[in-house]
């Protein structure tokens, strides 16, 4: 059964998509309250070190890529086609190539280095490193993969419906979650289709879908339906599903329990937030829930030692014992103003906003100690996905296609 999609409007309205303001969410008083960042005591200053244009980004279309840190190169894409290679320590660009499409009169091909203003090639999926290989996907089914060091492509193949979620690899298998409830496992060499897995969809879920992990050889996956599902990875036979999440309420809006994050996993325990308001700490080898709290999250759950830290619907910061769950603190200051998730970096936390501006939190009490403006404090340079950090970097990618790279004393 095909996904069900919120309307644009709808999505933009719940924060639901990280989709940039439509005129109407708020008055004008309503909207500057939230845009106005109060004054903070900075203890270090984040350095710009290079940053570089990917060309258009994502426009206003709901998107979760990002970069790929990998053979000392930063790789990135944007939606209409590109996708990139450049050093890590200066920006250099090393190779691209460009998947625009070219169609006329119901006639597609693919276009490489050729047209790049052709039709897009709906990039969404995230990209994915292993193997020397680097893999991602598109709106349209397609999964690619190509060489890190030359970009030249190692084979394309098509799978039923949207990739909207970054690919998963391991023991030789790329698993790709779709958004019509089919998962799939490929082999990582030529492509080619080793199982499918496929879960529930409700009527109405989220723009979005969780990606996948692959990890202890099992696949780990979130479903629409609000369930965790762990399969074998070799096989793609289901080891077991665990509902996290439960449908409550008269109207299919109030019945939305997605869990649109990707699972973390950490030594032996499997943690995973819906957006109905269950966030679970479960046991991998069985699926037992070991403690189940109450919080309302799209934004993947992150780690550092024995802290949890999430990013709830409304851009609330939380920290929280990953061995019971009990909250240690809460960062309201930022509310509204869509966070992406907070990525750890050393002894902080960072995440990026809807106005293109990076916030950097201690991790011992959630205060904000550090506030770098990357997007210029514009909309179309609004940071939409997570930081990846690598070390004391972080790289980050914006709205309208900036890619920037950061450091961290």
């Amino acid at each position: 059964m095909k996904k069900a999609l919120l309307p644009l409007l709808l999505i933009s309205t719940f924060g639901l998509s990280a989709c940039s303001t439509i005129s109407g969410w708020f008055t004008d008083d309503e909207e500057l309250e939230i845009r106005v960042l109060k004054p903070i005591d900075s203890e270090f200053t984040p350095t710009t070190l290079w940053d570089t244009e990917l060309g258009d980004g994502i426009d206003h279309y709901f998107s979760r890529l990002k970069p790929a840190v990998a053979y000392d190169m930063v790789f990135a894409a944007n939606r209409q086609g590109k996708v990139a290679a450049y050093n890590q320590d200066n920006g250099k660009e090393i190779w691209h190539k460009n998947y625009a499409v070219f169609n006329n009169e119901g006639f597609t091909s693919s276009i490489t280095n050729l047209w790049a203003s052709g039709a897009s090639a709906k990039i969404a999926g995230g990209l994915a490193v292993a193997y020397e290989t680097l893999f991602f996907g598109t709106e349209n089914g397609d999964v690619t993969a190509l060489d890190v060091h030359t970009g030249e492509q190692k084979w394309s193949v098509k799978v039923k419906g949207e990739v909207l979620a970054s690919p998963a690899i391991d023991e030789g298998v790329v698993v790709i979650n779709t958004g019509s409830g089919l998962m799939f496992g490929l082999n990582a060499e030529t492509g080619e289709q080793v199982w499918s897995y496929e879960s529930d969809v409700p009527p109405l879920s989220l723009r979005g879908i969780a990606a996948p992990v692959a990890a202890n050889g099992g696949a780990i996956v979130g479903t629409a339906s609000g369930k965790l599902a762990v399969n074998i990875l070799a096989t793609g036979q289901t080891a077991w599903e665990q509902p996290i999440g439960s449908a409550t309420g008269a109207t299919e809006l109030d019945r939305i329990v997605d869990i649109d994050s990707k699972p973390l996993v950490a030594g032996g325990v499997i943690y995973v937030i819906s957006f109905d308001g269950s966030l679970a700490s479960v046991e991998l080898r069985s699926g037992r829930v070991i403690w189940k709290r109450e919080y309302k999250s799209y934004r993947r759950l992150t780690q550092a030692g024995n802290t949890l830290f999430v990013v709830d619907a409304n851009s609330n910061v939380y920290a929280l014992d990953a061995r019971n769950g009990i909250e240690m603190w809460s960062q309201g200051a930022l509310k509204q103003r869509l966070l992406t998730a907070a990525e750890p970096v050393g002894d902080y936390l960072v995440a990026g906003d809807k106005w293109g501006f990076l916030h950097f939190f201690n991790q011992a009490d959630g205060k904000i100690v550090a506030r770098l403006d990357v997007g210029g404090d514009d909309e179309d340079e609004s940071i939409y996905s997570a930081p990846v950090v690598d070390g004391k970097m972080l790289y980050t990618q914006t709205r309208d296609g900036k890619l920037v790279a950061i450091q961290v004393p």
